[in-house]
């Protein structure tokens, strides 16, 4: 296993952390984890060097939390960092800060978190629990040594990622979603460079963009087998996170052993500044080649909006044409209902044309809301 640099730390990372958020279950059942292998798994994996474990309360159902504290007796506690994240969409008032940490300790069986993140920020989100005095609240717990190291976890745009950084000198780390397709989506790589340069550790999750990035189309492939070292398109993510110094380590979910041995595997041949510049190129070739897969011509420039509805018109479009690009319309259906909140959604269309009139792209919006709605909705 390798190691890194984990911001201004004195502790340093293994490439590779384990996300205990897919683990395989019974019967499709998220909420059973098939505990056997998964242990096997989650064990084999610290064996090898894996130090950094990240689970949440609301994974596989509320299970995973007390499945990992379970597992990490006979001295394995001690092996590892524990990372988890306070379900920051639940509080409703300042107590609940102490509710939720207190009970994630005893399904964790430890008495201290490592790592404790304020899970999945966004603007709302963040306006909520720093009214109710999260910081305040973090200082006390880190006092009282229920939390070592503070961070957050985050699902918005640069501009509120970097509010939420500024907002508190004393982050320890922070989790965003990054890959190669993904440099301008979310914080993207201006948070990242943004962060590790505030001495912040930077944990990458979705590397693989939930799988999408697994089987690629035949064009893709045949620009990964050009390359003069033969890597699975899973290892040419990894690594071309890893090749980046401002990248502290990198996230998997892991559901099998063998998806667990090959990424120790990949995380071993890692390093930054690896990849060399052909390869890099290479990167750059795979994906222009998958946005030439999308449907709708959209560049995600902004013109669009702000649409007088509140129509949140370029994160449906980018919904819509991961679908077609990655051939995964039934996860895009699902991201669609559950991460677009029904005040942004396309039905709220009322066909005024104006985010058509600032469309450089000469995109025809309008139509493409109703039946993208139609479509992710079947209404």
């Amino acid at each position: 296993m390798k190691f890194r640099r984990f911001g201004n730390l004195d502790w340093q990372g293994s490439a590779l952390g384990f996300g205990c958020m897919r683990f395989p279950v019974i019967d499709g059942n998220t909420s059973q984890i098939d505990e056997k292998p998964a242990a096997e798994m989650l064990l084999h994996a610290i064996d090898e060097g894996v130090n950094y474990l990240d689970t949440a309360y609301p994974y596989h159902g509320g299970t995973s939390e007390s499945f990992v504290g379970k597992i990490l007796g006979g001295g394995y506690r001690e092996k590892v960092k524990l990372a988890t994240k306070l379900p920051s969409w639940k509080i409703e008032k300042s107590a609940d800060f102490d509710f939720y940490l207190n009970e994630q300790l005893d399904r964790l069986r430890t008495d201290q978190i490592d790592f404790y993140l304020l899970h999945a920020l966004n603007e709302k989100l963040w306006e909520t629990i720093d009214e109710f005095g999260v910081l305040d609240w973090v200082e006390k717990a880190k006092a009282d040594g229920r939390i070592k190291n503070i961070g957050f976890s985050f699902h918005d745009e640069y501009p509120i990622f970097k509010m939420i950084v500024d907002a508190y000198q004393e982050w320890d780390f922070c989790l965003i979603q990054h890959n190669f397709m993904d440099v301008d989506f979310q914080a993207g790589k201006k948070g990242l460079q943004y962060a590790a340069a505030r001495g912040m550790g930077v944990v990458i999750m979705e590397p693989l963009r939930g799988g999408r990035l697994i089987n690629p189309p035949q064009l893709v492939q045949d620009i990964w087998d050009q390359a003069e070292v033969n890597r699975s398109a899973a290892e040419w993510s990894l690594q071309w996170l890893w090749n980046q110094p401002e990248v502290s380590l990198v996230l998997s979910g892991m559901s099998t052993m063998q998806q667990v041995q090959e990424n120790i595997a990949s995380a071993s041949r890692s390093g930054i500044g690896s990849l060399t510049g052909a390869e890099l190129d290479l990167v750059a070739m795979a994906k222009k080649t998958y946005e030439g897969y999308q449907l709708i011509p959209c560049t995600n420039c902004g013109y669009c909006i702000p649409c007088p509805e509140g129509i949140d018109i370029p994160r449906i479009l980018k919904i819509y044409n991961d679908g077609i690009m990655y051939d995964k319309m039934e996860s895009a259906k699902t991201d669609y209902q559950l991460w677009v909140p029904a005040a942004n959604k396309a039905d709220l269309c009322v066909i005024c044309r104006e985010c058509e009139e600032k469309c450089p792209q000469e995109i025809p919006i309008s139509d493409w809301m109703d039946r993208i709605h139609q479509e992710f909705t079947g209404s």
